[in-house]
């Protein structure tokens, strides 16, 4: 198998830290080979700030910190600087600026997929997004 460069979308990331059924399997899987395994994971800056504040309800600002410091310790941040964020602003079609930003940092990098479970909000990417289920199917195909 090729390595695959994936974007991690933070639902994703999500799923996994909070066991989110029927979800948190699949997302074991993708981080696991992400962050050990055969796969090269990659995660934009900012949702490192969204986790942190979404996590605030399950974990405390240690054990928070902990989780974030082994992503940053095991995937690739790719950092979000103005001219990121003005090509995602400047995009007419994307009206999330969150999963603007999401497209472009794999635009960016020119990353083979972007994992996600919201496929209906990357239909205008230019990385093809793929929903858990498929992307193991591609990768358990390449084997």
């Amino acid at each position: 198998m090729k390595n695959m460069r994936i974007l991690i979308d933070t639902n994703i990331i999500l799923d996994w830290l909070m066991c989110r059924e029927p979800f948190q399997e699949r997302a074991k899987w993708i981080m696991q080979e992400s962050m050990f395994g055969s796969l090269e994971g990659y995660i934009a800056a900012h949702s490192l700030t969204d986790l942190f504040y979404i996590l605030r309800k399950d974990f405390d600002v240690p054990k928070r910190k902990e989780l974030l410091m082994l992503l940053c310790n095991h995937l690739q941040i790719i950092p979000e600087d103005a001219a990121i964020i003005k090509e995602a602003l400047n995009q007419e079609t994307w009206t999330d600026l969150e999963d603007g930003l999401q497209m472009q940092c794999a635009k960016e990098r020119n990353l083979d997929y972007i994992v996600t479970r919201n496929i209906k909000d990357f239909s205008d990417s230019p990385i093809q997004p793929l929903s858990p289920e498929d992307f193991i199917e591609i990768v358990r195909k390449e084997d």
